[in-house]
């Protein structure tokens, strides 16, 4: 999906939400445990019930692995419901991946030749022949972890350099000569606040994806006030807080609720940018 697609559909929607499908398997309702494959058939229940509020998807892969066969086949088998049901979605495979080239090679081959999705994270710690490898498919994204939302960031991501910049900014001012605006995006996360300032400073027409809205007390007014750039520029995420609103037989309706709210909020805010 290209830039200018992803837009439209921000615009369409007049929603920027992202919803994270973390299926944990000693979480979700106990009824669909009785399923050939509940991941899936959780997924597909959430995927439904809130795709009208959604822009994009982001199957987090440590719930499918941790699964094995199975947990791969849930994966897989999304994806597919999603490409095939809600072309329009913007699909994210959450996998944090990394290596040396040839390896990061083969991992670029899996999730962008052989499953087709949009992006994928990447860690950048390893550098760029660890990144490039994923840079260069027509229409597909790397969103590389620059400020992540949990409390162990803080250990190396805002390590000042001799000339004072931190190990982010490095990250983000390094890699934009990697790739375009069109194919690089950012994970900030959403507990950074006022940090997105000094995001914007380096990166003002990068799109950011920003997990920690919900369950982890990220502000979503705060993410737009520092950060939403005039083509929205943002893929807000909410995992637990949608998928894990109710663990009964109404866990899809309850979805609908959380990612309503979620979206209307987003629609007043991309209004008041006059984006919408």
């Amino acid at each position: 999906m290209t830039r200018k697609e992803l837009f439209e559909n921000i615009r369409r929607k007049g929603s920027f939400l992202c919803v994270g499908l973390d299926p944990d398997i000693k979480k979700i309702p106990r009824h669909l445990l009785d399923e050939e494959n509940p991941l899936l058939a959780f997924n597909k229940a959430i995927i439904d019930a809130t795709a009208q509020y959604a822009v994009a998807y982001k199957p987090n892969l440590a719930f499918y692995e941790s699964l094995g066969v199975q947990g791969w086949i849930a994966f897989e088998e999304t994806v597919r419901y999603i490409q095939e049901k809600y072309p329009n979605q913007f699909i994210i495979a959450d996998a944090k991946r990394g290596d040396i080239g040839n390896t990061s090679a083969m991992y670029a081959r899996s999730f962008f030749e052989h499953m087709s999705v949009d992006a994928i994270t990447v860690a950048p710690y390893m550098g760029e022949d660890s990144v490039k490898p994923f840079l260069g498919y027509s229409g597909k994204w790397v969103i590389l972890l620059a400020l992540t939302s949990n409390k162990g960031s803080h250990d190396f991501q805002l390590i000042r350099d001799e000339n004072g910049k931190r190990l982010f900014e490095n990250v983000i001012l390094k890699s934009q000569t990697w790739a375009s605006t069109d194919e690089l995006m950012y994970v900030v996360g959403a507990t950074q606040g006022k940090m997105f300032e000094d995001i914007r400073a380096l990166a003002p027409d990068s799109f950011l994806l920003v997990p920690g809205v919900g369950a982890q007390g990220g502000s979503l007014e705060e993410v737009a006030k520092y950060g939403m750039t005039d083509d929205c520029g943002l893929l807000v995420n909410s995992s637990r807080g949608i998928i894990f609103a109710s663990d009964g037989e109404d866990f899809a309706e309850a979805a609908a609720r959380e990612a309503s709210k979620l979206a209307a909020d987003m629609n007043t805010l991309l209004k008041a940018r006059g984006i919408i």
